[in-house]
């Protein structure tokens, strides 16, 4: 067992968890967080995909215990006073989500890729989604959302989004 502290979608959490318990099932099944899906379990889909201090993780693969200290965002803390993320609205004007099983990664992975390069090309969206499976869209209309979000992204006068 481990004793562990970190924030999570901006509130402070701590608990004792079992050594080989995933960041996933601790998320969906301790703390009622269940944007984040199980897919393959084995972190080969994203489906799981959530930020660890800013950077895109798969919860599936990720012991809770090694979490100590960290912050922690989910698909439930990335909206900000109710409204949609731009790539979450993005998605939806684009219709980029069929099942909508494989979108809470996609939107973690776009975000996080947004975070750290504001005017990412194609090529760097492509290898961020890359991560990602979809089976449903065929990424024609995912990526048509990420090309609006950076070519607003970059058109705002003060480099956010427009």
């Amino acid at each position: 067992m481990a004793s562990i502290e970190f924030t999570i979608n901006g509130e402070s959490v701590e608990e004792t968890v079992p050594d080989h318990r995933s960041l996933l099932d601790f998320l969906r099944d301790d703390l009622g967080l269940t944007g984040s899906k199980h897919g393959c379990d084995m972190g080969d889909c994203g489906a799981c995909t959530v930020m660890v201090n800013d950077r895109p993780q798969l919860a599936c693969i990720k012991l809770v215990a090694l979490c100590d200290g960290a912050d922690i965002q989910t698909i439930e803390g990335v909206t900000t006073h109710g409204e949609l993320h731009p790539v979450q609205a993005a998605l939806h004007r684009h219709v980029g989500a069929q099942c909508g099983y494989c979108t809470p990664g996609i939107v973690m992975r776009l975000a996080a890729l947004l975070k750290a390069n504001p005017t990412p090309n194609d090529d760097a969206i492509m290898t961020a989604l890359g991560a990602n499976i979809c089976r449903c869209t065929g990424y024609t209309k995912i990526l048509a959302a990420a090309r609006e979000i950076v070519d607003h992204w970059t058109a705002a006068p003060d480099g956010g989004f427009a």
